[in-house]
């Protein structure tokens, strides 16, 4: 495949990505494949580094999209997002010495249990919870912000998913705020990525400015698209990424 060729593919499969991201999260099980292949001389350091530019971008771009439509409930956000990113950095610190076979076992088994409830409940998520969050939720917020940022910096695959189920789950979210809250809390994961990567020189600025461009483009689609359809929309798709995860997933634990 010429140079050419290759700047198509990845720009096609950054906006399947930021599409895929704005709706319902994971959207780097797309991308993140796209520029392995495209950037085979590079270090994974590398990758995942260029990779964090792309999808902040776009995901600033999402959460720009839903902030105009979407009530955020800040007293929650503001400390699970703090934690997230503080918890998203210290992951990518211990990147050496946490097992990630182990790590993507687990979250294989969790995302099929995930799949299961959200397939048996079929209002889960189809409408919101009018409540008001106490101290216990923001402890709960701060928890899960930690623990997915965690994940989210060591690891990363199903960590928009995971965040998805949680606020849906946990805080009783509907499908379309559940989305735009899983923005703002990976805003701090990749923003705490961007920290780490950018000083060890792991960022191709140029590939990633291109990637970011059409994540972009995506991530505005997948706005429009979440907030057109609604809950309903996301439900299904989310259903559908999660097949697709764990097939992915399952098909690395067996490789």
């Amino acid at each position: 495949m010429n140079a050419d060729n290759v700047v198509i593919a990845l720009a096609f499969f950054a906006f399947c990505g930021g599409l895929i991201d704005a709706a319902v999260g994971g959207g780097g099980l797309v991308q993140v494949p796209a520029l392995l292949h495209a950037l085979p001389q590079h270090s994974l350091a590398t990758v995942f580094g260029t990779n964090k530019l792309a999808v902040l971008a776009g995901n600033l771009s999402s959460i720009s999209g839903y902030l105009k439509r979407i009530k955020i409930h800040w007293r929650l956000m503001l400390p699970t997002m703090f934690a997230a990113f503080l918890f998203s950095f210290l992951g990518a610190l211990s990147v050496s010495v946490v097992p990630k076979r182990l790590m993507e076992i687990v979250v294989f088994f969790i995302l099929i249990a995930m799949a299961i409830y959200t397939f048996m409940e079929k209002n889960l998520g189809l409408s919101g919870e009018n409540r008001q969050f106490r101290k216990k939720d923001i402890v709960l917020g701060v928890f899960f912000g930690g623990l997915i940022g965690f994940y989210d910096g060591v690891f990363g695959p199903g960590s928009g998913s995971l965040l998805l189920f949680i606020f849906v789950k946990v805080f009783g979210f509907d499908f379309l705020n559940a989305s735009a809250s899983a923005k703002l809390v990976n805003l701090g994961t990749f923003s705490a990525a961007l920290i780490f990567f950018v000083p060890s020189g792991n960022v191709l600025w140029a590939v990633g400015g291109v990637v970011a461009l059409c994540n972009m483009a995506g991530s505005l689609t997948g706005v429009f698209l979440a907030l057109r359809y609604g809950s309903g929309f996301i439900r299904v798709f989310f259903l559908v990424l999660l097949v697709f995860s764990i097939g992915r997933m399952g098909m690395n634990i067996l490789a």
